[in-house]
């Protein structure tokens, strides 16, 4: 004789009310695994939101520890975390283990770069984005590809977010739409500010993706880039149903952002420094001073930009070079320049 199924926990009674999810779906959930890559704002609510749903297994990987000024919006940090500066990965795993203790998280502290990818993706069914840059995004764009394996894309600052689902072979992927990041200032949450409802809101929309996904419904997933200003409603979609002819990735297979080819160099610079080699970037200096002044002594000339912010200062010079002084952690390095310069 078979073993008997065991009989669904009472914990997900409602969602298994949902026709589209049912028992059949939900057992599928209780087997699958997810991978968050961030835990911030975006990360911390699609963690969150995956745990209380079932999904088995949850491999969360950030490279930054909680601060007072993340509680506003990444929900599975608390005023304690903060005062501790605990790991982020560590605390969503902490948090997530007190609601629900059955399902597996596996936190790694780490900055997700070429050489860990394969190690710490691992098996994982989908990745889910959650990141603070567009580095670690067309990484994990080249890596989906050639693994084969869909990947969702969300972002949010302001009261704007976007998301976009990638199916490798059906779907345009991530460079087919964007054949090159994008340059200049960016925006972040550190200089724009963020809404936390637009935090959620793209989490709910990824995480909702990806459920279909591992139900078994993947005809019901979005095929379009979605972008929503919670804030004045504005709306816009731009289809993404199919490969991109000439795409350097998804049809050439040319995976420069894995072999490491497109990322910053970031190099140990002298005592406490780290020195990030981004060059050709295009700098505007009166536009970053803007941008910084709000949270940090700046100054600047022709040459150079100097924001000073705690016992951290970033100098980023004409060429897109910036050094970052105050740590030897370049990890943090990365962390402050995505930030605060943007990336």
């Amino acid at each position: 004789m078979e073993p008997a199924e065991q009989p669904i926990e009472e914990r997900y009674s409602r969602q298994v009310l949902y026709p589209e999810i049912g028992e059949q779906g939900q057992r599928r959930l209780g087997t699958s695994h997810v991978a968050v890559v961030g835990c911030g704002a975006t990360g911390a609510a699609a963690a969150a939101l995956l745990a209380r749903a079932g999904v088995g297994v949850l491999t969360l990987i950030d490279r930054d520890f909680v601060e007072e000024s993340n509680l506003q919006r990444q929900v599975l940090f608390d005023e304690a975390d903060a005062r501790e500066a605990l790991p982020k990965a560590e605390a969503a795993r902490r948090k997530i283990a007190q609601f629900n203790s059955r399902i597996e998280v596996r936190a790694h502290v780490a900055d997700l770069v070429p050489s860990n990818i394969h190690s710490l993706l691992g098996d994982a069914a989908v990745v889910l984005d959650a990141t603070d840059n567009f580095e670690t995004r067309y990484l994990l764009n080249d890596y989906a590809v050639e693994q084969g394996r869909p990947w969702i894309y969300a972002a949010a600052v302001g009261a704007y977010a976007a998301t976009m689902n990638i199916l490798p072979g059906e779907t345009a992927c991530l460079a087919c739409l964007f054949p090159k990041p994008p340059t200049g200032v960016m925006a972040t949450c550190d200089t724009a500010g963020i809404l936390n409802t637009a935090v959620n809101f793209a989490a709910s929309v990824e995480v909702t993706e990806a459920l279909k996904f591992l139900v078994g419904a993947k005809d019901k997933m979005r095929r379009t880039l979605l972008g929503r200003d919670l804030w004045t409603n504005d709306q816009a979609e731009i289809s993404a149903a199919t490969p991109r002819a000439l795409c350097t990735v998804c049809q050439q297979r040319d995976f420069a952002h894995l072999r490491g080819e497109d990322r910053p160099q970031i190099t140990l610079c002298g005592r406490n420094s780290v020195q990030i080699h981004e060059h050709h970037r295009p700098v505007d200096f009166a536009e970053m001073q803007r941008r910084l002044e709000p949270h940090g002594k700046v100054i600047f000339n022709r040459l150079l930009l100097r924001f000073e912010r705690g016992k951290y200062t970033v100098t980023v010079f004409s060429d897109g070079r910036a050094l970052v002084q105050g740590t030897t952690d370049m990890s943090l390095a990365r962390s402050l320049y995505a930030r605060f310069i943007g990336s």
